[in-house]
């Protein structure tokens, strides 16, 4: 192709040509004329779901076979990183950054630019790059899909952000439980090695950057830069205080660039297309475009890429396509579970970084689980808490403890065996971990119970106040009653466990509430309706 090579392989679909190794940067510019650079909005299709997506960290997904760098070369693969090499100095390539706007997609939203820009400055010889691939939300599966689907694109960046600062060497640290993005991403690697796009003296520039794989056990707390970095050094993945920040003292105790596998996926197209492109799309304070792992109670879920600025409404309603069985909008949780649940009132909120922390949310990663109205409030903040209970590293008391004392207060009041003052404790527990916890997962483990506490207090009273579940879905509010259809015929008290009733045969039973454990058996057991649920 393109007269780089005479040599063939066949690929199934007919003689297709190789490509010359190692890669010159001669070779890859004859490629990236013939290449196509997939439009932004250029999805294929014109369904009303597709047609407001905005695609650039997943252009290249669903256009490409993942595990043929021949394919990526094809989509204008390793331009951008020619392109840095030939033209722009290390300095030069932060500028590019800083002025698109890009900002950390992982969570707290940094620029990007900046972070890159503390690491070159930082003194040293040995630098590193590391990417954060350890995506713990529940629900959310943008990093993995990224990684399964366009691998090159994060090692095309990684090395881009190499050159900027003046490493060398780099990480990516991905969880085990992602089998394909790790298969597919090691023969990517090694891919690029062969074409010698990784390793020493890279496109004749005189540019060295290798890079490692280092696999996660799942905790979530990894997701946390400091913790990442020592699990990466194979201590135990707890956060180190800050400041110092890694981009000063990181990975080794060497300057380090640390970023998400959205943000770096971002980093070619910027440099092909130019910083005032990316800037154009998107809001003032928050630039490009977001991709989010949309699922939960709604008819379309699935991975989506949207402009910044594009409102809750517009990605639950028009792209998701609403809520299923004509069941009602309760909440949004954005953020994953350190994030908030956002009322059908904010429904028109821009998804940009600042929008979002004012009405007691956050970015998060991308996950973003829709909730009808049948889904207690109450319940979704105990799931969450349980959630954070069990991934707290422990390291710090207001976390460790606070989670845990958390989660009674919330167990409590979905049994009904809670006071009022219960509510206030929970509320001023909430506000101590979030000023006095070390990192940010217990700064925001109380999220989800602030922003319930803010937007569904009534939730809650109801629960404490008058015993009982007002979405009916906490199964230790619920009361069960045998009525007159009782024949006696003794099944339900052969089902109950907990030997909650009482009668004689042929007369009709007695459910003791106090020893009743809410199971159900006793209403699935009846063949005569003669079991009552009550709320």
């Amino acid at each position: 192709m393109n007269g780089i090579s005479t040599y063939h392989e066949n690929t199934g679909f007919g003689a297709r040509p190789l490509y010359a190794r190692p890669m010159t940067s001669t070779q890859l510019k004859a490629l990236a004329a013939a290449a196509t650079d997939h439009p932004a909005k250029d999805l294929g299709s014109d369904h009303p779901s597709i047609e407001k997506q905005c695609r650039i960290a997943l252009a290249n997904c669903g256009y490409i076979d993942p595990e043929r760098i021949e394919d990526y070369f094809d989509a204008a693969g390793y331009f951008a990183l020619d392109k840095v090499l030939e033209q722009y100095t290390p300095r030069q390539v932060i500028q590019i950054v800083l002025d698109s706007g890009l900002r950390g997609r992982g969570g707290a939203g940094f620029p990007t630019g900046r972070k890159w820009l503390f690491a070159h400055e930082a003194p040293g010889y040995k630098k590193f790059v590391v990417c954060n691939a350890d995506e713990g939300d529940p629900g959310a599966f943008m990093d993995r899909s990224v990684l399964e689907l366009d691998p090159h694109a994060v090692i095309e960046a990684m090395a881009i952000a190499a050159y900027a600062v003046g490493a060398d060497e780099g990480y990516v640290y991905i969880r085990a439980e992602y089998p394909v993005a790790v298969k597919r991403l090691n023969k990517a690697i090694g891919q690029a090695r062969d074409y010698g796009l990784l390793g020493h003296d890279i496109l004749g520039r005189g540019f060295n950057f290798d890079l490692h794989i280092r696999l996660g056990a799942g905790a979530f707390v990894c997701g946390e830069e400091t913790a990442l970095l020592n699990s990466v050094e194979g201590k135990r993945g707890t956060p180190r205080l800050r400041p110092p920040f890694p981009a000063i003292k990181g990975l080794f105790e060497k300057p380090t660039v640390l970023n998400n596998v959205e943000t770096y996926a971002n980093v070619p197209a910027i440099i092909r297309r130019g910083s005032d492109w990316f800037s154009s799309i998107g809001t003032d304070g928050s630039k490009g475009t977001k991709v989010f792992a949309l699922g939960g109670n709604v008819v379309s879920g699935g991975l989506i890429e949207v402009p910044m600025g594009t409102t809750l409404r517009q990605i639950i309603f028009e792209i998701g396509n609403g809520i299923p069985d004509g069941r009602a909008f309760k909440a949004a949780q954005t953020g994953g579970p350190s994030g908030g649940c956002i009322p059908a009132e904010h429904l028109d909120t821009p998804v940009d970084y600042e929008s979002l922390v004012r009405i007691g949310s956050m970015m998060g990663s991308g996950g973003l689980i829709v909730m009808n109205e049948d889904k207690c409030m109450v319940g979704i903040a105990k799931f969450f808490m349980e959630f954070m209970v069990e991934e707290s590293c422990g390291k710090c008391t207001p976390c460790r403890l606070g989670t845990r004392q958390l989660l009674r207060f919330l167990e409590k009041i979905t049994r009904g065996q809670a006071e009022m003052s219960d509510i206030e404790a929970m509320e001023s527990l909430a506000e101590t971990m979030r000023s006095t916890s070390l990192c940010a997962l217990g700064q925001t483990a109380a999220n989800p119970v602030l922003s319930t506490l803010r937007y569904f207090r009534h939730e809650y009273e109801a629960h404490v106040r008058d015993k009982r579940c007002p979405s009916r879905d906490c199964k230790f509010m619920a009361r069960f009653v045998i009525n007159d259809n009782c024949k006696g015929c003794r099944k339900c008290a052969s089902a109950c466990p907990a030997e909650a009733i009482s009668g004689t045969a042929k007369k009709k039973h007695i459910i003791d509430g106090k020893l009743c454990v809410k199971c159900g058996a006793c209403l699935e057991s009846c063949k005569f309706e003669a079991v009552d649920k009550e709320w």
